[in-house]
């Protein structure tokens, strides 16, 4: 629908966002370290790391060569692991353009305690939608689809340049952009259910990062992009 390009929206708090740096830096390395080791070490990895809901839930087991990690930590490790390069920069991107204001808005720390939660609500969301599926879910976007809910309750004034069917360079106010983006996310839950993209994923990163904001939020950071009041000295007439 739209692909993100940037927001002039500067940094109030921190100098550099280096968690979501961090973050972005992660999920390269650990798709190049995936990808160029074969199709059967990806597979392995896919298999021992990607969320399983019927495995999660006992209600299948994996080989035991195939337990990378026990499977309560898959609720985390999958969102590290991305299908290709397409997969990988797009999610990779909307951290990108939304991350750095909602990690200034949290703190280093807090932003990335807010990012886990995320992608462990998106697994958890997922799984109780298809919770006997066997298919492995994976990629980051159930924790993008957190920051980018937050993104729009912190600042939904804000002018974004997104490309509009990925052809039409448009600079519109976020909250068009990001209202249309999540209603679309439900809207293919109800009527896609059988297609690859996990939508219940994105939904329960979209609910968990709209909640999680309110409480972990700096004090005195405002929502909705609300000026903040600077005590004057008081005027006697």
């Amino acid at each position: 629908m739209f692909i993100p390009l940037h927001d002039a929206n500067r940094l109030r708090y921190i100098k550099h966002q280096y968690m979501t740096f961090s973050i972005i830096a992660l999920n390269i390395f650990i798709w190049a370290l995936t990808s160029l080791s074969g199709v059967e070490s990806m597979q392995a990895a896919v298999l021992g790391l990607g969320y399983i809901p019927s495995v999660v839930h006992d209600l299948a087991v994996l080989p035991p060569e195939l337990e990378l990690v026990p499977a309560p930590l898959t609720y985390v490790t999958y969102a590290f692991l991305h299908g290709d390069i397409f997969h990988l920069g797009g999610n990779m991107l909307f951290l990108w353009v939304f991350g750095d204001n909602v990690e200034d808005a949290l703190g280093h720390f807090r932003y990335l305690l807010f990012y886990l939660v995320c992608t462990i609500a998106a697994a958890a969301f997922h799984g109780m939608t298809v919770p006997d599926s066997q298919a492995p879910l994976i990629g980051a976007s159930g924790a993008v689809a957190g920051v980018i809910a937050a993104y729009l309750i912190l600042h939904p004034r804000v002018k974004l340049w997104v490309l509009a069917f990925a052809r039409i360079p448009l600079r519109l106010p976020a909250y068009i952009v990001l209202l249309l983006w999540i209603g679309t996310q439900f809207l293919m839950f109800v009527i896609d259910r059988e297609n690859q993209i996990s939508w219940s994923a994105h939904i329960g990163g979209i609910i968990a990062g709209a909640v999680l904001v309110f409480p972990m939020r700096r004090r005195g950071v405002p929502l909705f992009d609300r000026p903040v009041v600077v005590p004057e000295a008081v005027k006697v007439k």
